[in-house]
């Protein structure tokens, strides 16, 4: 164990002298200019974060920074509570304005930085956060203007302070306890959160919502200050990131969505890249990573249901359906290897069937019941529901929860207990028709709502043996299913036949 911390240490080390050795080589000082010249390109670097980039970090100025990059240095500089999440494509280099552009031009501007960067491990948030170490110690430019600032003996490669402390840096893996960061009466102002995610996380929308909870509960809490600025660094490649669920639940904070390039005309966004590099990606990527990785566009394409087949649209007022139908399917664990609750809430809307809301949580029974307590407080005198739920072996245990949480809220939802027959495959194999007829519709307020991109997830890995959970197209199935007792039967009709004689009427009371 110690000698493969000592080597890791050493490949650390060895990381930091190559990144120190690039810093010392990226710019020279004039020996001949004037005070006045010098006073002058610091006024004009402080003002100007693109003359900045290409006078003081040139090794970072692959190309000439695009109007987004640039536009990202001037609001953050603006704002003292900024907090945004930098949604750019791949290779944007939204890491490198995040971590060492941005904190480095605010310092260079006169302000005090304590920089907290976060990643999915301590390891790399070390790793990114010596990019800006780096420079501080060994850019040649910026030591003749803005002076020497290592520290010795405060100088460790992820935790560092200036020698006038007017830069603080630290980094921090999820798995880290960051409550109550300080140095002496200092408290973190800037935040940066860089690809937190890995194949594990997006795996587990627990984990996530873990990750989002710790955000908003600890490393927010770290700043106390007037000044409050949180960047969150990460593509949009997945349907249900942590930064999603950040995003439902905080609607005001900002997205700077940026896509790589055009998918029509391949332009770039970023002058760097070429529109043969992006075609020659799309071909040996494939189109849906390409998209993914690029344009943040997730698409999910299974072997009976694919994602083309939702229909997104604004939802028509509640009093107009003919029936809603919300049915709970019941998991009991609630953790991460659990089932989920998954409550799906269907309506009729002429011969439409439409997702109203919808609650897709490996929880406890108990907060999808009050999940259920919530939507019917939303519903009107003149609405139509029944709200049901799947008979379980444990029916005793499901009647305290539900009694429990209807006493805690004062609300009767009237649950009906209903018995489910039949292979689950099959059943959940009806609804095709219907995706395919488009005659199931999406609220479209649900696009950014985590547990319904959960439950399409769900949807499209239904297939012959799959082993992900179907729980929230299995509610699907049953809502659905109870509300075609509610159609009434079109068509035209011929020798004086009744509507009430043909189609599901017909055959529901054998009528001849």
């Amino acid at each position: 164990m110690a000698v493969s911390r000592q080597r890791a240490d050493k490949l650390k080390a060895e990381a930091f002298l190559k990144k120190l050795d690039i810093a010392r080589n990226a710019n020279d000082v004039n020996p001949f200019e004037t005070k006045a010249e010098q006073r002058e390109r610091i006024a004009r670097a402080q003002d100007d974060p693109r003359y900045m980039i290409k006078t003081y970090l040139p090794h970072y100025a692959m190309a000439d920074s695009a109007p987004f990059q640039i536009q990202l240095c001037k609001d953050v500089a603006s704002d003292p509570l900024f907090i945004e999440f930098e949604e750019w494509g791949r290779g944007l280099a939204k890491s490198v304005y995040c971590n060492i552009i941005v904190p480095l031009w605010l310092w260079m501007r006169g302000e005090d930085v304590f920089l907290c960067l976060m990643s999915d491990s301590k390891e790399r948030a070390q790793e990114l956060l010596a990019d800006i170490q780096a420079e501080l110690e060994g850019n040649q430019l910026l030591i003749h203007d803005f002076g020497n600032q290592k520290c010795e003996g405060d100088w460790e490669i992820g935790n560092f302070k200036t020698i006038d402390q007017r830069f603080i840096g630290m980094a921090f893996g999820f798995k880290k306890k960051v409550r109550g960061v300080r140095v002496k009466q200092r408290r973190p102002n800037l935040w940066v959160i860089d690809d937190p995610e890995t194949p594990d996380t997006i795996g587990s929308p627990k984990r996530m919502r873990k990750q989002a909870d710790m955000i908003e509960r600890d490393i927010l809490a770290t700043m106390t200050g007037s000044i409050r600025r949180m960047l969150y660094a990460c593509n949009k490649f997945a349907r249900v990131m942590t930064q999603t669920i950040l995003q439902e639940r905080h609607p005001d904070w900002r997205v700077r969505q940026v896509k790589a390039y055009n998918k029509v005309t391949y332009e770039p966004a970023w002058d760097y890249y070429t529109a043969d590099y992006y075609r020659t990606q799309e071909k040996n990527m494939g189109v849906v990573a390409a998209y993914a990785e690029y344009l943040h566009e997730t698409k999910l394409e299974g072997a009976i249901f694919s994602e083309d087949q939702i229909q997104w649209a604004p939802m028509p007022p509640l009093e107009e359906f003919k029936m809603i139908v919300v049915h709970w399917d019941i998991a009991y664990a609630g953790n991460e290897n659990s089932d989920y609750n998954a409550v799906k809430a269907w309506g009729l809307h002429g011969h439409n069937f439409w997702l109203i809301d919808g609650y897709v949580k490996q929880s406890k029974m108990k907060q999808a019941v009050a999940w259920m307590c919530e939507f019917k407080k939303r519903l009107g005198r003149n609405v139509n529901a029944v709200f049901q739920y799947e008979s379980q072996f444990w029916n005793g245990e499901v009647q305290r929860a539900i009694d429990e949480v209807e006493d805690e809220y004062g609300i009767n939802l009237n649950l009906m207990k209903i018995l489910v027959k039949g292979n689950k495959l099959m059943r959940m194999i009806t609804m095709q028709p219907y995706y395919q007829n488009s005659r199931n519709y999406y609220n479209e307020a649900l696009k950014s709502h985590s547990d319904t991109q959960i439950g399409i997830m769900q949807l499209c890995a239904v297939e012959e043996g799959m082993t992900e959970h179907d729980d929230s197209p299995d509610a699907d199935q049953q809502a659905i299913s109870k509300l075609e007792l509610y159609c009434t039967p079109g068509g035209k009709k011929s020798n004086g036949d009744k509507w009430w004689k043909s189609g599901k009427m017909k055959s529901k009371f054998n009528m001849p």
